[in-house]
């Protein structure tokens, strides 16, 4: 996996991802131009006409992000529409596109876990990157992405790390924080308390579970256009969550795309419940290989119907800001990773 390095103001920072991935952002665009047209009838302009839409919001209440994104934009010789798209693509498409995940987060005295399994069609693996942000007043970034987007799942130098989990639902507000642009949001702040108090005042555009952590908290937080509801860790110390809502969202529409998301919450928790000895990275790993209700487990697989299969595995050590990141499936691991936003970027 390609990484890559950038530091400076928003543009410069943007201007770097763009210069590095240029191809990856390419073939990005490529593949959800095509996934676009495939599941909801729009062609690219179509696509661009909609994410347009969060201009005025973004521009008059996140332009660093709009910066960031313009750079990426210059920096790969494309239309800062077709970027904009690309990082919010949750919200253009209503809810018809369903990352596969499985997410948890395990506290334990002093000892602070997030992992996931994301899963998303296999085209998409050659187009992450391994991303890497030291900005001005904020904390440094190491997070994996889809070349292009801003935001995703990783940890910053404050030891806050952040997941998603997709989840299907109708819907979207055009005055709220964009999915991708919201785990952003999460890896700029200086804790999680911070993180999720902001999530709650600007709120998020559109349908998703927002899991994040540090050292002395962590909280699932379902989204909708509608509203914002917290899941707060158990009597463990843990939270878990796959790509259904867990808790109520009166007025929210959802559609459960992957049925076997209530399978993995179910299956996540009794590896939970069985596990003798407190977390620790090794513990957490094995779980995320577990391949009961195989292909469509916890480590997913391609079907004869779907490519959806578990592209990259992450465990984060959130006391020591540290993560291992398998790509791959984590029982074919490809390749290993070994973030640190805490090095000199």
């Amino acid at each position: 996996m390609k990484t890559i390095t950038c530091r400076g103001t928003p543009h410069e920072i943007g201007l770097g991802h763009g210069q590095a991935a240029a191809q990856e952002i390419k073939r990005a665009l490529a593949f959800y131009e095509k996934l676009f047209k495939e599941t909801t009838k729009l062609s690219w302009d179509e696509v661009c006409q909609e994410a347009a839409k969060f201009d005025a919001y973004l521009n008059r209440v996140w332009p660093c992000y709009v910066h960031e994104m313009d750079g990426i934009a210059e920096g790969a010789h494309a239309p800062y529409k077709s970027i904009l798209a690309l990082n919010v693509r949750t919200e253009i498409a209503y809810g018809m596109f369903s990352d596969g995940c499985t997410a948890l987060s395990w506290q334990s005295g002093n000892n602070s876990y997030l992992a996931q399994n994301w899963d998303w069609r296999s085209e998409q693996a050659e187009n992450l990157v391994r991303l890497r942000i030291q900005q001005h007043g904020k904390p440094s970034i190491d997070m994996i992405t889809e070349a292009g987007i801003i935001g995703k799942i990783g940890l910053n130098s404050a030891g806050v790390g952040v997941c998603l989990n997709a989840i299907r639902a109708r819907g979207v507000d055009f005055g709220k924080l964009p999915c991708h642009l919201a785990l952003r949001y999460c890896l700029d702040s200086a804790s999680a308390e911070e993180a999720a108090t902001g999530l709650q005042k600007v709120g998020v555009a559109s349908s998703c579970h927002i899991l994040l952590a540090d050292i002395a908290a962590s909280a699932g937080i379902e989204c909708s256009h509608l509203d914002m509801v917290e899941l707060p860790r158990d009597d463990r110390g843990i939270v878990t969550h796959t790509n259904h809502y867990i808790k109520d969202h009166p007025g929210v529409d959802e559609r459960y795309d992957l049925p076997d998301t209530t399978f993995r919450l179910k299956r996540i928790n009794e590896l939970l419940d069985a596990c003798v000895t407190g977390p620790e990275v090794g513990t957490i790993s094995k779980m995320l290989r577990d391949e009961e209700n195989s292909p469509v487990a916890i480590c997913r697989s391609e079907t004869k119907t779907s490519t959806v299969a578990t592209l990259f595995s992450i465990v984060m050590t959130l006391n020591e800001m540290t993560a291992v990141v398998t790509i791959g499936s984590p029982v074919n691991v490809r390749e290993t990773l070994f973030l640190n936003p805490s090095d000199e970027v």
